[in-house]
């Protein structure tokens, strides 16, 4: 494609150009039930790029990965195509092994399919619940962890509904049926609690949150909140290229992490100081706690699984985004090999981010104070049941925080016969009958930092701070000293680290080739998170096996294009033993000179509340990275003094008032404090 990035994503013809000659070399193999599982740009090499970066026109040659079935002749097919403007080209074709693709959109619709066109399981419903209107019976898909059989499996989860629009996890049935996707059949159906001689009754009391279904009032005491910028959004875009406030950042889109950030940098003193030579989330663990047939199953790597990208949402104006807003397409690839594009996947926005920095003089009463603006890249995933909101906020301050919301659905399930209805051992009642289990939500970010090196990163090195008390004696005669510690991550075993807030401990990511003019220190990020707990299941389990990069909150590894994703490339129906815990058992160097990348584990443990049904309110998750001695000073001081004009001042009742009100005076309140003395 002339004139293009080497990051930006395929285009239309792009995908129409690979799968066209994709489809021909099938045609000379004679390769039967063609089906394309993916089509996206082969990213170039981190060398390639930083060679781009300094002269345009070593431009890397535009390249395109395809995987994709043939069964049951190739199973699976892993190609890469030269996209060449003379003559497109296959580079590779490589039959893969025991390896099982990513379940895509499709394939989780043709499953439900499958499972509402067997016999069996129509008798099943019918007569167990009543259910002839198949149209009424939900079939959730999900991977399957300790699969029991081979092939290319896809378990179901059932459900009732009492109306299209009915919210059927308050309806759970206890039966899972399997299906094989080759096949294209049923091959087992599980029941639960068969053993427990007592049948199953679905509950049937419908509990909604579709507008459409309400049957409460709705709240008429909110009032209208409009953003509005009279002269515009402050971020420019040229291509996937963002200016905003200093920032600049490249953005990209794939079918599995969705969002990938490129190539940050703050403008400062006259330059653009890289921050992040790449950055996105490159893998999510869902384990569910229940260790009873068949839910031991349920354990869902939602990146490598599914794809964010190919889950992601087409966001609505006014509701996902408020504000000016600025929406990005993504395009994909179906089963046919054909384009795919989702509308408006990606929203970018400014939000007021409340008080940046203040300060009163309370000697005379005078206050500085600069409100924060925040930059907003985000997109939305429904991976089956949930909704997973992903935010890329970008500060003045030269901070950035990455935040996840967790919402959508509870994955129910029936509440066994054998359980306390008053106090289920492994969920919480939702409704009567209706048990949500206890699960875990293991995210894990490959942060590629590049902290004031034009190399990418190369020379960074990454420590860890502990904050530990002084004992007692001569050096802290009155017991309250308390130092800062920091040690260097040399070695990928060094560098495995979990949390600790007793020691407030942090992260820097450094640069000793660049020294701060004041401290005389290398110049730093900072990386702090909010909730990272640790994989709850046991060193004897699979998870471990599969999901071992989330036993530790921090992993540093030596640079590599191909070590990309942390519970291996393909997740659906692995037996563990790949990824990130067995790149670190190498114990490379990771110190300056070898180009150290972070990968960072985080999450939530979900002890499910009874507010989480219908749908759950947004569970906030994230990390923060924040300047360590990278600016001279604050770098957002240079934010000039401008009040609100639009800002009104309100009685008691909500209603505008006509007072008088000037430089923040108001009601006996001078700039911030009250009775003229400033104290508190």
């Amino acid at each position: 494609m002339t004139g293009c990035h080497p990051l930006d994503p395929l285009s239309p013809e792009e995908i129409n150009t690979t799968a066209g000659i994709i489809k021909a070399k099938a045609a000379e193999l004679s390769l039967p039930n063609l089906r394309f599982n993916v089509i996206t740009l082969a990213e170039p090499a981190k060398a390639e790029l930083i060679a781009f970066d300094r002269n345009p026109d070593e431009v890397p040659p535009r390249v395109a990965n395809v995987i994709l079935q043939a069964f049951p002749v190739a199973p699976l097919i892993e190609a890469t195509v030269l996209l060449a403007a003379s003559k497109p080209s296959i580079t590779s074709w490589v039959e893969v092994k025991d390896r099982q693709p990513l379940l895509t959109p499709e394939d989780c619709v043709l499953a439900e399919d499958i499972a509402k066109a067997d016999a069996e399981v129509a008798a099943m419903v019918k007569e167990a619940y009543g259910i002839t209107d198949l149209s009424l019976l939900a079939c959730d898909p999900w991977s399957v962890h300790m699969p029991p059989l081979e092939g290319r499996l896809v378990q179901l989860w059932l459900y009732g509904r009492s109306h299209p629009d009915d919210n059927h996890y308050a309806h759970p049935i206890d039966v899972v049926v399997l299906v094989d996707l080759n096949l294209k059949k049923v091959v087992q159906v599980d029941k639960p609690y068969k053993g427990s001689g007592k049948q199953w009754e679905m509950p049937t009391q419908d509990d909604n949150y579709h507008r459409n279904l309400q049957d409460k009032p709705w709240r008429s005491t909110l009032k209208p909140l409009n953003i509005d910028q009279p002269e515009g959004p402050s971020f420019q875009v040229n291509g996937n290229k963002v200016t905003w406030e200093k920032w600049h950042i490249r953005t990209s889109f794939n079918y599995r992490e969705g969002l990938v950030l490129h190539d940050v940098g703050y403008e400062d003193g006259g330059r653009v100081r890289p921050v992040l030579h790449r950055a996105s989330l490159v893998e999510m663990c869902v384990p569910y706690g229940d260790p009873h047939a068949p839910f031991q199953r349920k354990c869902a790597f939602d990146v490598g699984d599914y794809g964010l990208g190919f889950c992601a949402n087409s966001l609505a104006l006014g509701c996902d985004c408020l504000g000016h807003i600025k929406y990005t397409d993504a395009v994909l690839n179906n089963s046919k090999g054909e384009p795919w594009t989702i509308k408006s996947a990606v929203c970018m926005h400014e939000e007021d981010a409340g008080i940046l920095w203040k300060h009163m003089e309370y000697r005379n009463g005078h206050a500085e104070v600069r409100r924060s603006r925040r930059l907003v890249l985000s997109f939305v995933a429904t991976v089956v049941n949930y909704e997973y909101c992903f935010y890329w906020m970008f500060y003045q301050d030269g901070t950035i925080e990455y935040q996840i919301k967790l919402t959508g659905e509870l994955s129910t399930n029936p509440l066994s016969p054998d359980e306390d209805p008053s106090s289920p051992t492994y969920g919480t009642l939702v409704a009567k009958d209706v048990n949500a289990q206890a699960h875990q939500h293991l995210f894990c970010a490959r942060l590629d930092f590049a902290v004031d090196d034009a190399e990418g990163g190369k020379g960074l090195t990454v420590s860890e701070v502990n904050v530990e008390a002084l004992p007692d004696g001569p050096e802290n005669p009155y017991g309250n000293g308390f130092i800062p510690v920091e040690t260097d991550l040399t070695s990928e075993l060094k560098a495995q680290r979990v949390c600790d807030p007793m020691k407030a401990r942090l992260w820097k990511i450094k640069n000793p080739g660049s020294l701060h003019p004041v401290t005389g220190k290398p110049v730093a990020y900072k990386m702090m998170t909010n909730a990272a707990p640790l994989m709850l299941a046991t060193p004897s389990s699979l998870l471990q096996a599969r999901g071992g990069f989330a036993l530790k909150n921090l992993w540093v590894t030596p640079h590599s294009d191909a070590e990309r994703w942390p519970a291996g490339s393909y997740t659906i129906q692995s037996r563990g033993g790949e990824g990130l815990p067995e790149w670190a058992k190498q114990n490379r160097a990771v110190d300056s000179g070898n180009d150290p990348v972070v990968w960072h584990s985080f999450g939530v443990t979900h002890i499910v509340r009874p507010e989480d049904f219908p749908v759950m309110p947004v569970e906030h998750v994230g990390f923060t990275l924040k300047p360590f001695g990278f600016f001279s000073g604050n770098p957002a001081v240079d934010l000039p003094y401008a009040g609100n004009a639009a800002s009104k001042l309100v009685c008691c009742n909500g209603a505008s008032t006509n007072g008088v009100h000037s430089n923040g005076i108001a009601n006996g309140h001078a700039n911030g404090h009250a009775n003229g003395n400033g104290y508190h």
